[in-house]
């Protein structure tokens, strides 16, 4: 008999609520959106919450998946390195990116019918990055 490892579990749940081919899509494209602008704003209140809100999120992450950590440890330098070009307009970018991507994730459930899965359990907030990560790297053929 295989175990089914927690990290596969989670992504299966997810899925489960994101099976319009457009809804997926939006998630694919609001996800990483989400990502950045809360990031962005937590930053903007001060650097050093944002550095604790990714220590912990990166936490939940190794306890799930290696490569998983790995690439989000990378998406968030790249973050880092967005919301430090943004410079003085890093609260308005934040605000209106992060607000235009929720109108975007809420009409994806729209057009799916089933609602945003972390209103089930707050961890999918944590586990969408990884459903679209994890339909990237089945794309190219990376184990996850």
């Amino acid at each position: 008999m295989t175990d089914i490892r927690r990290v596969d579990t989670l992504i299966n749940h997810y899925g489960e609520s994101h099976t319009n081919p457009t809804n997926e899509l939006i998630h694919f494209i609001a996800i990483p959106l989400i990502m950045l602008s809360l990031s962005g704003l937590l930053y903007a209140i001060h650097p050093f919450v944002l550095y604790v809100f990714l220590t912990g999120s990166f936490i939940y992450y190794a306890r799930l998946s290696a490569i998983f950590l790995i690439t989000m440890l990378v998406w968030s330098a790249v973050m880092l390195w967005g919301i430090q070009a943004l410079g003085t307009q890093l609260v308005t970018v934040s605000v209106a990116v992060f607000i235009g991507a929720w109108i975007l994730q809420f009409i994806g459930h729209q057009l799916e019918g089933k609602k945003p899965s972390f209103f089930e359990d707050i961890q999918y907030l944590w586990v969408g990055p990884l459903f679209v990560l994890s339909k990237l790297f089945t794309r190219l053929k990376i184990q996850w």
